[in-house]
C-alpha cells in the first residue's frame, strides 16, 4: 500500500515550491488538523455588561455564581449544535473588558472564581476544545459609565509596570494585554488557541505572534476581518446582504487552502452579547448558513447571547434544542468534508434549474454529496454542472432511495424527486473519475508581476494569474496541436465577494468575469468568435459551452468587463484566475468500476506499478492521495514521455484529492512507472 503522500495523486515526479498567497501565510501546520476538520464553533460574548449590565466587578462574579452558571451547560449546548470548538469573548471591548478568570495584572476586571479554566476542563472532557477571544481596542473604554470613568484602571497597571501607561491609547492598552496574553500562554496550558479581534500595532512591534508560536505551538490563532500570515484562520464577521441570504460564502475573500471561518449572530436582532432580548432564530437561514459554508470549507462560528448566569435566552435553546436532533440526520454530509467546485474539484454549487441552489461537498474523490437548500420552483429534479465527473450511481441520502439520472452535455440530471426537506435534501453521488482536460500552455496580452499567465494552466492552486489592472485583457491557451474543444472552464480566484458590499467601511465587489467573448484558432493567426456572453459573478468553476464541432489549437478568452464597480478600487478591474482549462469530451454515466493499483515494486528512487488490461485501448488514470502545499508528480505508461500532475491541499493525510490524465494500456501487462519525494495512495485505472 503506498501511504499518502505528500500529495496525492499521481505519481510523482518532483516536489515544487510553492508560492503562497500572501508570504509567510500558515497554511499546512499540523497544529491546525482539528480546527480544519471541525465545522462548527460556539461563540460566546460574555462580560460585565451583559444585561442587566453591572459596573463592579465582584458584583457581577457573585450574580454570575448565585445564578448558577456553570461550564457544563455551555459545552452541552455546544454539543447540540454539533460544535467542536468554543470561543469566549470576555475581554471584549463592549463587554467592560472583563478577565473571567484570576489575574495578577491589575488594569482591568478580572475574577476570583475560574471561569475560563472551569471551561477548559468541561470542554477537555467532551471533546471540545476551548480558544480564548482578544481583543486590539481601548476605545470603548468608557461606554456605559458615568462621564469621566473608565473600564481601565491606568494608575494600578502602571504601578505594576514601574511607569506610566495609558490603557485608554492603543500602544498602552496593547501593552496591557500582551501581558494578559503571556500570563493566559502561562496559565492555561490546555487552551486551544486565541481568538484575535484584528491586531494591534504593539503586539506585532514586540513579537507576540512569534512568541505563542514558540511557547505554545500547538496552539491556533484566527484573526478577525484581517489575512495577518502567521494566522492559522481568517474570520469574515457577520456577512449580509447576499441572494440567498443563506450563502454566507458569497462573502468571503479569502481563498483555498487557506483556513476560513464565518462568524454571525444566531439571533435576528440584538447585541452579540445578552441586551436583555429573546430575539428570534431564522431556523433556514442559520442551518443553510452551516450547510453553505461546508459546501466551501469554511467553518461556520455562531454566536449566541449568554445570559449573566450563562443561560442561553429561550428561543435559542430551542434552535439548539431543533439542531441536536436535526443534524445528525446530515453530519456526515458536512463534517470531515470539502466544497465542491474547487481545488479540491467536485460538482458544480450554485444556483442551478427552476430556482434551485445548493453546495457540493465531498468526502472522498468519488463520494460527493448534493446538497439542495433551495428546491426548485415546480421541478422534481435537480440539474448541475458534473463538471467532467462520470456518475455511477445517485441516492436520496436519508432514505437510501437510488434515483433515476442522466448525464449529457457536461450536466448531471437528478430525476423522480418527490420530497423535499425543508432546510436541506441531500443527494449522494457515486463517481468514478473525472474526465482528463487538455494539456496546455497559456499566455495573456497582461500579468502582473509574480503572477504570469503560466499560473493559468499548471494545476496549482497556490499560484494564479493577474490581470495588473488591465482590462480589456486577453488570455491563450496552447494545446499544442489541432483538437475537438467542447468547453473552456475556469476557477477565478476567490479573493472577493460575489456582489458590491460595504464592510465595515471598506467598498468590496466581484473581481470576476462579466462581459467575455472565445476566440479559437488552429494556426494563431485566423480567429473565429466562438462564444460570447456575460459570466455570471459566482463561486466556483464557471463552464462556457462551445459550438459542437469546434475544433482549434488555439482557445482565446477575451474579457472586456468585471463585475467590480468604479468604487471599490480594490477590486475594480483586477482580474484574477486560479486555474482555466479545455477539453474535447463531456462526462458519460460511469458503466464499470475502475481497478485500484496499489502496491509498487520500489527501483531506486522509482515506483514501479504493474497494471493488467484485457485489451488494448484508451483508458483514464486517476492519482488520489493528498497534498501539504503544492506537489508535483510525474508518471509515466510504458516508457512513454511522463505526464506531470499536480495538487494543493492543505495536509499530507487529508482530505484525499484525485487528478486525471489520459493513458494508453496495451492488452496484458502494462508498467506505470512513478518518480515520487513522497507516498502515494493510489491509482485507478478507469
Amino acid at each position: 500500500m503506498f501511504r499518502r503522500l505528500a500529495l496525492a495523486a499521481l505519481l510523482v515526479l518532483s516536489l515544487t515550491t510553492v508560492v503562497a498567497p500572501q508570504a509567510g501565510a500558515e497554511l499546512t501546520s499540523p497544529r491546525q488538523q482539528w480546527l480544519r476538520e471541525s465545522a462548527n464553533g460556539l461563540f460566546l460574548h460574555w462580560g460585565e455588561r451583559t444585561a442587566p449590565a453591572h459596573t463592579d466587578c465582584a458584583a457581577w462574579e457573585k450574580d454570575v455564581t448565585d445564578g448558577g452558571w456553570t461550564a457544563q451547560y455551555w459545552i452541552d449546548e455546544a454539543l447540540k449544535l454539533h460544535a467542536q470548538y468554543v470561543v469566549l469573548a470576555s475581554f471584549h471591548s463592549r463587554l467592560g473588558y472583563a478577565r473571567a478568570w484570576p489575574s495578577q495584572i491589575p488594569g482591568s476586571c478580572s475574577t476570583k472564581r475560574d471561569f475560563l479554566g472551569e471551561l477548559i476542563r468541561a470542554g477537555d472532557a467532551r471533546g471540545v476544545k476551548v480558544i480564548l477571544y482578544m481583543t486590539d481596542d481601548p476605545q470603548w473604554y468608557w461606554e456605559g459609565l458615568p462621564a469621566g470613568s473608565s473600564w481601565f484602571d491606568s494608575a494600578a497597571y502602571s504601578a505594576y509596570k514601574g511607569k506610566s501607561v495609558d490603557l485608554s491609547t492603543r500602544p498602552g492598552f496593547g501593552e496591557f494585554s500582551y501581558d494578559n496574553f503571556v500570563e493566559v500562554m502561562h496559565n492555561y496550558p490546555g487552551l486551544a488557541g486565541f481568538w484575535i479581534d484584528n491586531d494591534n500595532a504593539y503586539w506585532e512591534q514586540n513579537g507576540l505572534y512569534e512568541r505563542i508560536r514558540q511557547e505554545r505551538p500547538s496552539w491556533t490563532l484566527s484573526n478577525n476581518n484581517e489575512d495577518t500570515p502567521i494566522m492559522d484562520m481568517v474570520s469574515h464577521e457577520q456577512k449580509v446582504g447576499m441572494t440567498p441570504a443563506y450563502d454566507y460564502p458569497q462573502a468571503v475573500l479569502t481563498p483555498q487552502p487557506r483556513m476560513t471561518e464565518g462568524e454571525w449572530k444566531l439571533p435576528t436582532k440584538g447585541a452579540w452579547w445578552f441586551d436583555g432580548s429573546d430575539s428570534d432564530v431564522d431556523y433556514p437561514v442559520t442551518m443553510g448558513r452551516m450547510i453553505a459554508n461546508a459546501g466551501s470549507s469554511v467553518r461556520s462560528l455562531m454566536a449566541e447571547t449568554a445570559m449573566v448566569n450563562g443561560r442561553f435566552p429561550a428561543k435559542q435553546e430551542a434552535f439548539n434544542n431543533f439542531a441536536a436532533s436535526y443534524l445528525p440526520q446530515i453530519w456526515d454530509t458536512i463534517h470531515g468534508v470539502e466544497g465542491g467546485g474547487y481545488l479540491y474539484g467536485g460538482l458544480t454549487p450554485g444556483f442551478w434549474n427552476d430556482g434551485a441552489h445548493g453546495v457540493i461537498t465531498m468526502k472522498t474523490p468519488d463520494l460527493q454529496y448534493v446538497h439542495v437548500l433551495t428546491k426548485p420552483a415546480t421541478a422534481s429534479q435537480i440539474v448541475l454542472r458534473d463538471n467532467g465527473y462520470r456518475v455511477r450511481a445517485v441516492h436520496d441520502y436519508r432514505t437510501g432511495e437510488s434515483k433515476p439520472f442522466s448525464q449529457a452535455n457536461g450536466y448531471l440530471t437528478i430525476n423522480g424527486i418527490t420530497q423535499w426537506d425543508t432546510y436541506d435534501t441531500v443527494f449522494q453521488v457515486d463517481t468514478e473519475g473525472q474526465v482528463p482536460a487538455y494539456q496546455a500552455t497559456a499566455t495573456a496580452t497582461a500579468s502582473a508581476n509574480g503572477h504570469a499567465a503560466d499560473g493559468l494552466s499548471d494545476q496549482d492552486y497556490l499560484t494564479y494569474w493577474d490581470s495588473n489592472k488591465t482590462l480589456p485583457v486577453s488570455v491563450t491557451l496552447d494545446l499544442g496541436a489541432a483538437k475537438n474543444v467542447k468547453y473552456l472552464a475556469a476557477n477565478q480566484r476567490e479573493w472577493s465577494p460575489t456582489y458590491n458590499r460595504n464592510s465595515f467601511g471598506r467598498p468590496e465587489d466581484s473581481a470576476r468575469i462579466k462581459d467575455y467573448s472565445v476566440e479559437v484558432s488552429t494556426d494563431g493567426t485566423t480567429w473565429t468568435t466562438a462564444k460570447t456572453g456575460v459570466m455570471p459573478s459566482a463561486r466556483a468553476v464557471q463552464y462556457v459551452d462551445l459550438p459542437a464541432d469546434t475544433m482549434a489549437r488555439y482557445v482565446r478568452l477575451n474579457v472586456a468587463t468585471t463585475w467590480a464597480a468604479a468604487n471599490a478600487p480594490n477590486y475594480y478591474q483586477r482580474l484574477r484566475i486560479d486555474e482555466l482549462w479545455t477539453g474535447g469530451e463531456y462526462a458519460t454515466p460511469a458503466t464499470s468500476t475502475g481497478i485500484t493499483v496499489d502496491r509498487a515494486i520500489p527501483v531506486g528512487d522509482l515506483k514501479l506499478l504493474p497494471v493488467f488490461s484485457r485489451t488494448s485501448g484508451d483508458h483514464v488514470l486517476s492519482v488520489i492521495g493528498a497534498a501539504d502545499g503544492t506537489k508535483s508528480f510525474s508518471v509515466s505508461v510504458n516508457g512513454e514521455a511522463p505526464r506531470t500532475v499536480k495538487m494543493t491541499g492543505w495536509s499530507s493525510s487529508a482530505p484525499r484529492i484525485a487528478r486525471s490524465i489520459p493513458a494508453h494500456l496495451h492488452a496484458g501487462l502494462n508498467i506505470v512507472t512513478v518518480q515520487a519525494t513522497g507516498t502515494l495512495d493510489e491509482i485507478v485505472v478507469r
